[in-house]
């Protein structure tokens, strides 16, 4: 209610308990006192000079500082779902409605012709352990079958999809080799061609994008430098304005000195795209001297560019190394945009990265997780030890159902967050939300994954599907903004600004060089502010005590866990609110809090997503215990952040004040049961619509050269296998009638005793070939695995030697 309906409210309310109330004068008169100061706040003039006016001055006070790079960060991109969790009342009518991701016809068939077929020409052994670069047929293929303009408009050659289709690409890519996954998602994302299209002149546009386009050109975009790495708003790179000699003439141009490292693509690049800071001392284009960051496309062999060695990222040999620029001599129409844009550039980079995060890197962690989750699936399922499939083992099937509920989120969080995109939406928070906890799943599901599979999994060669894509796993915890980081100062410190609805509104009026105009805004805003915090502390107080049973929310199957989200909503905003107020600027220091509750938004997000996910998939009954597997994972950890925040937040009698609101039954949330996660492994360890739905986009083609769909073969063999294995066990082992301790020589003798038929005993010989050949691992000469140089001089020495 505003503050005018709350004071009628309250005042028809007392009126009501004077009258008929048996209420002590004592306390009758302390109601009608705290009526007089609600009517005394409702006159402006007094309410602004006693009250406002005040607090604003104190709250200047205790207002962080903020640079120009943070001001243009909080601005860049939308607010979209990420907004609504801050009100502590979710509009869920708002995220209902919104259209499912879907592809065109001519998305699906790039992804069933193209797409299938760079899959099947890909050896990731002789990528990453013989060449170390993709072979020039890729290569080729890549550009001529446009995987590097996904992005880019039809008008100019380009594919033109859109964002869930170019994420569905990068989902299949990374299922079969991260080296080709991060060649294609580099030009598709932040780069050089996204920056000409939003923001370059006609004439680049023309000039670049029809050749990014058939891939003449292969860009690349420097941005880190030694000395700036996750801080890159202080890039010491710099451009000056200065008059030189270029093609035979003299101009006005920008003299560039930089050095930058970790430029994917840079080895092979034909065309860098530049961040820099442009001076200008001499004021050669006008009044000013230092005009910020900038950006600009500069050709490869442009004098003075020199492109270093290649650095080798964790054993992936995906194009990448460092770039060095002495005294490289432009012209102005270098500049991206032109001169219009000069100083533009950090704004530019932080509204493209807002759509780029939300789809390469958790493209690539989804796609990485679906194919750890389908062969780990199929191998716990065919790989016996003690008699019994290791899928069996409570405690690798805990591990299984953690992979899963994992890759499920991700799977949710890209889509869902892909569509919204395709809507129009730039939703920069859910962007670092993404990032940070599709790649740390990741990480987790990579570890799981490698101890189901224990010695297959850390033996390189061939036939590892596992090794190269676990490696790859901290290059994209690293890249865009380091995870610690991403996490301790973006997803909360810029939500809690951008996506709240009135402390943007309280900072603007603060800031406001008109004292009497930013007075009043301010004030609207407080006393907004001062009721949306008392609302969703009594939201808090009223859904803890019930369990939320009676919040409103869709009618479905899962209208539990949407009630659960709408309790944590209250209970964040109100934690919110109290932190900062109480904190002020002191909270962007206390970074472990503004992670914690960074975590519960995050939380909540994620299981928007999935409850979102599976409203767009049909709802289909079988995948519930996935659904709720995933929902009840994320709100448990949404409890046990906020448990942890109150428990180490400062101020200690305010913890306890919000606690009450909080947890008043204590904390009533529990993580998923073993039963639940059982429900989940047994759908994955058969080939089930569960985990082909869970599982889908990857590349699974059954081929001999493509492991993921040789184990889903041998899978789905395992079911007329294994009962002639039990038989074997049953009716010969235990008797007696048979003394074989390996499969082949009991399939024998269960011939011979006429346990099985010939056809049977073909079908398990082939079953069982199948297995060995997928259980096998690697073994090589010493000289096999030398690197490079190496290999050639232990290959003279074993001639020599001979």
């Amino acid at each position: 209610m505003s503050l005018l309906t709350a004071t009628f409210t309250y005042a028809a309310g007392l009126l009501t308990y004077t009258w008929f109330g048996a209420g002590s004068f004592g306390w009758l008169i302390t109601l009608w006192v705290v009526l007089a100061f609600l009517v005394l706040l409702n006159l402006d003039a007094l309410r602004i000079r006693f009250v406002s006016r005040p607090f604003l001055r104190t709250y200047r006070r205790m207002l962080p500082s903020m640079s120009q790079t943070e001001k243009d960060a909080l601005e860049a991109g939308t607010v979209w779902w990420d907004g609504e969790l801050f009100t502590g009342g979710p509009n869920w009518e708002k995220l209902m409605a919104a259209a499912a991701p879907r592809l065109s016809a001519e998305e699906q068939a790039f992804l069933d012709g193209p797409c299938e077929e760079l899959c099947r020409m890909v050896d990731d052994w002789d990528i990453t352990h013989r060449r170390a670069d993709l072979p020039p047929h890729i290569w080729d293929y890549l550009k001529s079958k446009g995987f590097f303009a996904m992005i880019i408009p039809k008008k100019y050659g380009g594919l033109e999809f859109s964002a869930y289709a170019h994420s569905c690409v990068l989902v299949k890519l990374s299922s079969r080799s991260g080296v080709v996954a991060s060649t294609v998602a580099v030009p598709n994302s932040l780069g050089p061609g996204e920056l000409l299209l939003h923001y370059g002149t006609d004439e680049q546009r023309n000039h670049y994008l029809p050749r990014l386009a058939r891939g003449e050109e292969v860009p690349c975009f420097a941005l880190t430098g030694p000395r700036a790495g996750s801080d890159a708003g202080s890039i010491p790179d710099t451009g000056v304005v200065c008059k030189g000699m270029y093609e035979g003439r003299e101009i006005v141009g920008i003299r560039l000195n930089f050095d930058k490292r970790y430029i994917t693509l840079a080895p092979v690049a034909t065309v860098i795209g530049l961040a820099f800071k442009l001076l200008d001392p001499d004021k050669l284009l006008g009044d000013r001297t230092d005009y910020g960051i900038t950006c600009a496309l500069i050709p490869r062999n442009t004098a003075g560019v020199s492109i270093g060695r290649r650095h080798f990222p964790l054993n992936n040999p995906f194009q990448n190394g460092p770039l060095h620029g002495k005294d490289v001599f432009v012209p102005l129409d270098v500049l991206i945009g032109g001169m219009k844009m000069a100083g533009q550039g950090w704004r530019m980079l932080v509204e493209q990265l807002s759509v780029g995060r939300c789809i390469s890197l958790p493209s690539s962690a989804t796609g990485a997780a679906k194919a750890a989750v389908f062969a780990s699936g199929a191998y716990a399922r065919i790989r016996r030890q003690f008699n019994t499939s290791v899928g069996n083992f409570e405690g690798v099937a805990e591990l299984l159902a953690r992979m899963t509920g994992h890759t499920y989120i991700m799977d949710a969080a890209r889509s869902v967050t892909a569509g919204a995109i395709d809507g129009g939406e730039k939703p920069s928070v859910p962007a670092a939300m993404l990032k940070y906890h599709a790649t740390e799943m990741a990480r987790s599901v990579g570890n799981d994954a490698m101890d189901v599979h224990g010695g297959k999994g850390i033996c390189l060669g061939p036939k590892n599907y596992l090794g190269r894509g676990y490696q790859m796993v901290p290059v994209a915890i690293t890249v865009e903004g380091a995870n610690v980081l991403t996490r301790s100062l973006i997803i909360f410190g810029q939500g809690a600004i951008r996506c709240h609805p009135f402390v943007l509104k309280e900072m603007e009026a603060a800031r406001d060089k008109d004292k009497r105009r930013g007075v009043k805004e301010f004030d609207k805003a407080l006393f907004g502010h001062i009721g949306f915090t008392i609302s969703n502390a009594v939201r808090s107080l009223v859904m803890a005590l019930t369990l939320a049973r009676f919040s409103r929310v869709p009618e479905s199957s899962t209208q539990r866990y949407f009630q659960h989200i709408n309790r944590f909503s209250a209970s964040f905003a109100f934690a919110t609110d109290v932190a900062m107020l109480s904190l002020g600027g002191y909270l962007k220091k206390k970074e472990s809090l503004s992670a914690r509750l960074g975590d519960v938004l995050s939380s909540m997000y994620l299981a928007s997503m999935v409850l979102k996910h599976y409203h767009n998939q049909g709802q289909p009954e079988e995948d519930l215990p996935l659904v709720e597997w995933a929902c009840r994972s994320l709100l448990y950890r949404a409890q046990e952040q906020l448990h942890t925040f109150l428990r180490n937040f400062p101020i200690r009698f305010l913890a306890a004040f919000m606690r009450f609101f909080i947890f008043p039954r204590g904390q009533t949330y529990h993580a998923p049961s073993d039963p639940l996660g059982q429900r989940v492994v047994d759908a994955i360890l058969h080939p089930t619509a569960l985990r082909d739905r869970a599982t889908h986009g990857i590349y699974r083609t059954v081929e001999p050269g493509n492991p993921l769909g040789l184990l889903h073969e041998a899978l789905v063999l395992a079911d007329t296998a294994e009962p002639l294995e039990k038989r074997i066990r049953v009716d010969g082992v235990k008797t007696g009638r048979i003394t074989a301790l390996d499969l082949p020589g009991q399939i024998q003798q269960a011939l011979a005793a006429g346990i099985l038929s010939e056809t049977e005993a073909a079908v398990l010989r082939d079953y069982d070939r199948r297995v060995m050949d997928l259980i096998h691992v690697d073994d090589f000469d010493t000289s096999d695995l030398a690197a490079g140089a190496a290999r050639e001089d232990v290959r003279l020495a074993r001639v020599g030697n001979a």
